[in-house]
């Protein structure tokens, strides 16, 4: 069973920037998938990011390309999303999420308990 643990969460004025930091436990960290998903209050969860297991490869959200970087250190079992030029509209819940690599589902079987970013105008 993985844990996730988020932090870095906090207010932000637009422009600004913040680092998200996820830290896992009880799996083989390097084994696993790690993604960031937002949810705002009334909308549906999105994808923001993700970087896999084998090549470090990424991907992003069309909303948070260009501003958003994720990053993962496997000797830390952490997974970071620095996020620039912050907007209003990237208010939201942030959750970390961890799928293995064996798994045959895209679905992300481990989810962190989120961390809250807002951003004023």
């Amino acid at each position: 069973q993985v844990q996730l643990v988020e932090s870095g969460g906090g207010l932000v004025q637009a422009g600004g920037s913040l680092r998200l930091s996820c830290v896992a436990s009880g799996g083989t960290f390097s084994s696993y998938t790690m993604g960031w998903f937002r949810q705002a209050p009334g909308k549906e969860r999105e994808f923001v990011a993700r970087i896999s297991w084998s090549n470090f490869r990424t991907r992003y959200g069309d909303s948070v390309k260009g501003r958003f970087t994720i990053s993962r250190d496997n000797a830390k079992n952490t997974v970071n999303l620095q996020m620039n030029n912050l907007k209003p509209e990237d208010t939201a819940v942030y959750y970390c999420a961890a799928r293995h690599s064996s798994s045959r589902s895209a679905e992300y079987a481990y989810w962190g308990q989120g961390t809250q970013v807002t951003v004023s105008s």
